[in-house]
């Protein structure tokens, strides 16, 4: 009696094979039907497949995708996870920013993670706790150490695919491993003569959650190149605290930048906006104001 298609979830490539979690959650090893050959097929894709026997499968089909990241390629993501570390090493606002206005660009939603808060807070760390809760980002406080937060990242992700993102040494895998049973994904120490960890990850992988969901573990990284199609005209739209302000700005176009009666550089002055984060909107603004130059 032939099996009847079933839809499906992939979770990962290996070897030319593709790991698919099935409604019921069983998992199937896959190739590809030779038409679906043409296509670029991604962790996150989800599928119809034909199953061989109880652990084996075809893809038959891929379904269209709400979404596509490229650092990492995984398709149909919904959350990103920003780990950032209480301390060892301690946060980079400019990092956390840019990685905000490429979750915001993409349509995503953002959930900061401020591991190890078994360690004493560093002011950075104490900055983002309060200027970005103010902001009403959700901020989730974890230490994998000592298994606390762990439920509500949990809570989070329940239902969705999640990524991680954040630089190296902050504790992704080792919040992936308290998070997911029989799992072994490589964690190395945090290089004490730097204070930064090296990338662990060696391919994405979605790991489904007991709870519901599913998360990847995505190579850590420092640097972030902006999205190609971020114009200097749309940057102020994914700094939500100068919404109001640039109501009061003479000039409807205005960028916050060297424009005079500016609505958003009155409230830094007033401290409606932090310091912070608009220093780190003014770097930002001028790379992508370069980038347009480059293009014309």
């Amino acid at each position: 009696m032939p099996h009847q298609p079933v839809n499906g979830l992939i979770l990962k490539k290996y070897s030319g094979f593709y790991y698919v979690q099935g409604e019921a959650g069983q998992i199937y090893e896959c190739k590809l039907r030779g038409k679906v050959k043409k296509q670029v097929v991604l962790t996150g894709d989800r599928v119809l497949i034909t199953p061989l026997d109880e652990t084996h499968g075809i893809i038959e089909r891929l379904e269209p995708r709400a979404n596509e990241l490229y650092r990492p390629r995984i398709a149909n993501v919904d959350l990103v996870l920003i780990v950032m570390a209480y301390n060892r090493p301690e946060p980079v606002p400019m990092l956390l920013d840019r990685l905000l206005i490429l979750i915001l660009h993409a349509g995503l939603t953002p959930v900061i993670v401020l591991n190890k808060c078994d360690l004493e807070a560093s002011q950075k760390a104490v900055d983002i706790m309060r200027i970005y809760k103010a902001l009403g980002f959700e901020i989730i406080h974890t230490s994998a150490k000592q298994r606390c937060g762990l439920e509500q990242l949990l809570t989070a992700v329940k239902g969705k695919i999640a990524v991680f993102a954040g630089p190296s040494g902050t504790g992704k895998s080792t919040l992936l491993n308290s998070l997911v049973d029989n799992l072994a994904i490589k964690t190395q120490e945090v290089s004490a003569k730097i204070g930064r960890g090296r990338h662990t990850t060696r391919h994405v992988e979605l790991y489904p959650m007991e709870s519901g969901g599913w998360i990847a573990d995505t190579p850590g990284f420092s640097v972030l190149d902006l999205p190609e199609d971020l114009s200097s005209r749309q940057l102020g739209a994914y700094y939500p605290e100068f919404a109001q302000p640039a109501g009061e700005c003479r000039f409807q176009n205005c960028l916050h930048y060297r424009e005079v009666e500016c609505g958003v550089k009155q409230a830094l002055e007033n401290g409606q906006v932090a310091q912070l984060r608009y220093h780190n909107y003014i770097a930002v603004l001028e790379e992508v104001m370069r980038n347009e130059r480059c293009y014309r």
